[in-house]
């Protein structure tokens, strides 16, 4: 890339949305295994290449249903009293504390990657085709209040993977009211995002759960 940005990049941006409780075939919960394992699993074993890399960059795609989402609900194979909503609010939670606890890991061990985060905030994809019928109609009539083009919803994710400016541990999101809408800039992440403890205990349920240990040496992230 050029602007002195000419590292290697990784976007963490699978997403499930609104899913029955189901499981994948590794008995994970469908939205919390796409979500977020797959990502923890896919940046553990390309690490070492991105590392290779002069500037490594790692952006993982969360949501602003992250401000929502529960530590409780973390869990990557329980589904009781499973609700879609629930599930989705806390998979996105997930990929903020996996991004700054990478982040963490990555600075303790003095490597010249990093780790940020992004959300589209209201973008019009495909990813509502699972939602309830009222959900969809009321998407369709009065979703232009609160959404915007799917590639202005890429802008915060580009930004983050391009920008030379952007450091490790950044959050970024569009700048309008309600991060709804509007240019990407910088946002605060949910306090919740922010708890080491948690960060620490979504890490090693992820390294369990995915059989992937990261070359990040253990002792340097506490």
């Amino acid at each position: 890339m050029d602007d002195g940005y000419p590292g290697a990049g990784l976007i963490n941006n699978a997403g499930l949305w609104w899913q029955p409780a189901q499981r994948t075939k590794d008995g994970f919960e469908s939205q919390m295994g796409v979500n977020h394992l797959g990502h923890f699993a896919l940046t553990g074993l390309l690490l070492d290449m991105l590392e290779r890399s002069p500037a490594g960059r790692i952006v993982t795609v969360s949501s602003k249903a992250a401000a929502t989402g529960s530590v409780t609900a973390l869990d990557p194979r329980s589904l009781d009293g499973y609700r879609p909503t629930t599930a989705y609010n806390a998979s996105k939670l997930a990929n903020l504390l996996f991004a700054f606890e990478l982040q963490h890991r990555l600075a303790a061990a003095d490597s010249s990657t990093i780790s940020l985060a992004a959300h589209p905030g209201g973008a019009r994809t495909s990813l509502f085709r699972d939602a309830s019928s009222g959900f969809r109609v009321a998407n369709a009539t009065l979703g232009w209040l609160f959404t915007q083009p799917a590639r202005a919803g890429a802008l915060s994710v580009l930004r983050a993977a391009t920008d030379p400016r952007a450091v490790g541990g950044e959050y970024y999101g569009p700048g309008g009211p309600g991060q709804f809408k509007g240019n990407p800039k910088p946002h605060r992440a949910p306090d919740r995002a922010c708890d080491p403890a948690t960060r620490r205990r979504l890490w090693a349920m992820s390294e369990v759960a995915t059989g992937v240990a990261y070359p990040l040496p253990a002792e340097a992230a506490h």
